[in-house]
């Protein structure tokens, strides 16, 4: 299934059923009074969170969603029937925004939780409901409201407790899959991951988080080279990263830091994130050299970082990872309003 994380939509509500103009006309009763129904109103389109879905990928064919309009009100007081509501399902983590200001409308964070994209018009009412001691015969009714159209944007935006972080290769298919039941596509070469894959690390018993594959950042993704542009919109969720670096890369300490300059430049707020380092690809160095290399390792990264070997090939440091990822999430948590 193809990983479809933003669409553009046009909604319209339909428009509230014109209020009716009608008097009783009984055998016994020639006068009898103003009995003109109110219109129905008019179908709504709401957004419903779904947490089966992990894309937005129903929504890329069928772009135009116009609710029903309510049907006019009738004699003998009756109600005109309301236009079907539409509900579009989506999956958590959806944000609504106006397509040409970019405003955020509202989001979709849990199962169930519905957001009204465009409220269906009122209908109107029927020269019933104007009948009044002075004017016991009203011939106006109402006309229904309009329906409101409007243009949408829906971003989907991943809900991971930990979202990894690093260049094309440095391993972070390979990692998620170790530490949790998640298959993404694992090869030897760039660009193998081409959508998120979530998920579930368990530390201990009732205790796990969600870890999210973010696909390759290469330096000047935030100006839409490569694919970090296109999922950088995930890392926002994340309560704490990982930033993964290959112990063979050339430069540890120059790759640590375009990373951080490519979030610093998408979202400076995704450096107050607690963040975790670890240098992946560790089985390539004999084992009586992975200790004394990640000090040597450790010395080319500034003061207070402190990157964990890993190897997910050989298993080596991964117990040592998962606890130190559980506690930056419980930080992250512990922080949050």
């Amino acid at each position: 299934m193809d990983f479809v994380d933003y669409v553009t939509i046009t909604v319209r509500s339909g428009r509230g059923g014109a209020g009716a103009v009608a008097f009783r006309r009984e055998k016994y009763e020639p006068n009898g009074g103003p009995a003109g129904g109110d219109g129905g109103r008019g179908g709504s389109v709401l957004l419903e969170g779904d947490s089966n879905l992990y894309t937005l990928l129903d929504l890329r064919y069928n772009r135009h969603h116009f609710a029903e309009n309510g049907e006019a009100g009738a004699g003998n007081n009756r109600t005109g029937r309301s236009g079907q509501d539409i509900v579009l399902r989506v999956p958590l983590g959806t944000i609504v925004k106006q397509r040409d200001s970019g405003k955020i409308l509202g989001e979709v964070c849990e199962a169930g939780e519905r957001l009204a994209l465009a409220t269906g018009g009122r209908g109107g009412r029927g020269n019933a409901f104007f009948r009044s001691p002075t004017n016991r015969a009203p011939r106006h009714a109402q006309p229904g409201e309009e329906g409101v159209e409007r243009n949408l944007a829906l971003e989907l935006r991943l809900l991971a407790d930990v979202g990894v972080v690093g260049f094309p290769n440095a391993g972070k298919s390979m990692l998620v899959s170790v530490l949790s039941a998640a298959k993404p596509k694992v090869a030897d070469y760039p660009f193998t991951t081409l959508k998120p894959s979530l998920g579930v690390v368990r530390v201990e018993e009732y205790q796990s988080f969600v870890i999210a594959d973010i696909p390759g950042i290469i330096e000047g993704a935030h100006e839409g080279k490569g694919l970090g542009i296109r999922f950088l919109r995930h890392i926002a969720r994340n309560a704490a990263l990982l930033l993964l670096i290959p112990i063979d890369s050339k430069d540890l300490r120059g790759e640590y830091e375009v990373l951080l300059q490519e979030l610093a430049a998408y979202d400076p707020a995704l450096l107050a994130k607690p963040r975790v380092v670890a240098l992946s690809k560790t089985d390539l160095l004999p084992p009586e050299e992975r200790d004394i290399a990640s000090d040597i390792v450790a010395e080319a990264f500034p003061e207070g970082v402190a990157p964990l070997p890993v190897s997910s090939v050989a298993g080596f440091g991964l117990p040592a990872l998962k606890r130190r990822l559980w506690e930056a999430v419980r930080q992250s948590r512990r922080g949050a309003p």
